[in-house]
């Protein structure tokens, strides 16, 4: 089973990759359409504008790549732009179509005068929206994470929402459903829980390999 991790030129890859190896998981980055279709497993990191990022997905001819790998259902990792990128639209900096694969936007963060932005620290997550997740499990019901962000995700559909954090208001920190999961976060700077969070996501990923056996179902919408 291969773990891919994209290369686009927006992400802090190395650290995303040493941070697998740390759980035994030998990551590959690659920016190669034919080898991240190839793969088991995708991580999508990023960090910087959303409009930069999905401009650089389209340069590279990734787009199609990732939309083919989650509709496959085959396990896929959004972390922190890597999650926002799944929205169909943010409003950074104008108005700008994203992967279209979750329904809703990216805004910015509208807080009292004491919050700054980015919110830029560590943070806790309440994980009461799917408590039985894979991708949650072991974490405890308010584990702390590591966040670096001015925009946050607004899912149409609630039933995506796995967790969410406080942050003058409460915002959309983890997405779930299926193959597919996504943190606002970045697991490979969150020491412990991310390292817990990260083994997980491959537990969930074989489990989800060995039940789809019979084959590739398409994620309903």
């Amino acid at each position: 089973m291969t773990t891919i991790i994209i290369d686009y030129g927006m992400g802090n890859l190395r650290s995303v990759q040493k941070a697998f190896e740390r759980i035994g998981e030998p990551a590959i980055i690659s920016s190669h359409a034919a080898t991240i279709a190839a793969a088991t497993r995708v991580v999508l990191p990023g960090v910087g504008a959303f409009q930069d990022a999905i401009a650089a997905l389209r340069q590279h001819d990734l787009i199609g790549v990732i939309k083919d790998h989650i509709d496959a259902d085959r396990p896929f990792l959004g972390i922190c732009l890597g999650l926002q990128l799944l929205m169909d639209m943010s409003h950074e900096d104008g108005a700008h179509e994203g992967l279209g694969i979750i329904p809703g936007t990216v805004q910015r963060f509208k807080l009292p005068m004491e919050y700054k932005i980015p919110h830029m620290g560590w943070n806790q997550l309440e994980c009461g929206s799917q408590p039985d997740h894979g991708l949650l499990r072991g974490l405890g019901p308010e584990p702390w994470f590591y966040f670096v962000h001015s925009y946050h995700v607004v899912p149409e559909d609630q039933s995506w929402i796995a967790a969410t954090t406080d942050y003058g208001r409460p915002f959309v920190s983890v997405v779930a459903r299926h193959n597919v999961m996504a943190t606002q976060f970045h697991p490979e700077k969150s020491q412990a829980c991310g390292m817990q969070l990260l083994k997980n996501f491959l537990a969930v990923t074989a489990a989800s390999a060995a039940a789809n056996v019979h084959g590739p179902s398409k994620l309903p919408s």
